[in-house]
């Protein structure tokens, strides 16, 4: 297209740019699209940062970036703005990379985000009522101390990514069928927390047995509102307003408020059955690094094929969920022995769990 063909050129910036960013919201790959039309339109886009403004939109955690770097090389156009090719080449890196990651963030499926169990604020008997318990579903939990009503509990999670679209979380309080009454120990409310660790952290070399602070280790580059929980024994579904950009990989769940007491001592306690994350994986394609002490970081884009991100991967198994796993199959082989509980019990709570995940496989797939 000509420039005397262009109408966009008799429109003043202002009308242009509006345009163009309603075009972008639609769809980000409309905007980069867009671009490729004329000379214009591509110069248009790139020198007002237009698709970087549309992710900063999407994403108000990104307003951290100190700079954008592209681990592929790619060969510019030859053209200056104002004469100035330095310029140009970080607006034309930028326009790639934001685009790229507004892409994948709305085109790839949402899947299980957890990699691991970082710590706990409080246990009341470790491990068995371990962190660790509440990355599967089954008939295991994590149990608080006994507290004040007052005082609030927290769950830190590693995802499987520095960077992840988070969607939605769920959290299954437990309720506990051994006690009188079958008491659920849920929170009143829950409020989730989301950024990176101030320094590196050695998952392996964490005892889950001490509480690790979540002021002085981490920066949480995004607060959610406050959620009320229902004092149900459910899996109950917390869904963001808009998806949250987790950079640095942690998760952390302020469970804020006891509601129920234990007979025996007349303390609060609070117990989760399961947490689950839903949501994007942006790792491999895309990384982070932070600057310190500034609390800056550099978007690093390391890849522009979307094929590189994993539609799924394992999670590690700690030492802690190994020795809970060898203790499943001793009561497995004391029950076919006749030395505990009914065969059936245990046949239904795992049929159970089975189709559970069943039901959640095939809301996937659909």
């Amino acid at each position: 297209m000509t420039a005397e063909m262009d109408p966009v050129q008799s429109l003043v910036n202002d009308v242009l740019h509006e345009i163009f960013m309603t075009l972008g919201k639609g769809d980000p790959g409309d905007l980069t699209q867009a671009s490729c039309v004329s000379r214009c339109w591509h110069e248009f886009v790139i020198t007002n940062g237009l698709s970087k403004q549309l992710c900063l939109k999407m994403f108000p955690q990104l307003s951290g970036v100190d700079h954008v770097t592209e681990s592929c090389s790619f060969r510019s156009d030859g053209e200056t703005v104002s004469g100035n090719t330095k310029e140009w080449d970080v607006l034309e890196r930028e326009h790639r990379v934001y685009g790229f990651l507004s892409h994948c963030s709305r085109s790839i499926v949402d899947r299980e985000c957890i990699s691991d169990a970082v710590s706990a604020s409080s246990t009341d008997n470790f491990p068995e009522e371990g962190i660790n318990n509440t990355l599967e579903m089954g008939d295991t939990y994590w149990s608080s101390k006994g507290q004040d009503p007052a005082v609030p509990e927290t769950l830190i999670y590693k995802l499987v990514g520095d960077l992840c679209v988070i969607t939605e979380i769920d959290i299954q309080p437990y309720e506990a069928f051994f006690q009188p009454g079958s008491p659920i120990y849920s929170a009143k409310s829950v409020r989730f927390r989301m950024g990176y660790s101030k320094a590196s952290l050695d998952l392996d070399s964490v005892d889950q047995s001490c509480h690790i602070s979540p002021n002085d280790k981490f920066i949480w580059t995004y607060t959610s509102p406050e959620f009320p929980m229902a004092q149900e024994n459910s899996l109950q579904k917390f869904k963001f307003p808009e998806p949250v950009l987790c950079i640095g990989g942690f998760l952390l769940v302020e469970l804020l408020g006891g509601v129920q007491t234990q007979e025996e001592d007349d303390l609060f306690y609070i117990c989760v059955s399961h947490v689950r994350v839903s949501g994007r994986p942006l790792t491999p394609t895309f990384g982070v690094e932070i600057i310190e002490p500034s609390e800056k970081f550099v978007l690093k884009a390391l890849s522009y094929k979307k094929e590189s991100l994993p539609e799924s991967s394992p999670r590690r198994i700690s030492s802690l969920e190994l020795q809970r796993r060898e203790r499943n199959l001793e009561d497995i082989l004391n029950m076919l022995r006749g030395n505990v509980r009914d065969v059936e019990d245990i046949w239904d709570e795992e049929q159970d769990d089975s189709d559970e995940e069943q039901d959640d496989s095939d809301e996937e797939f659909v």
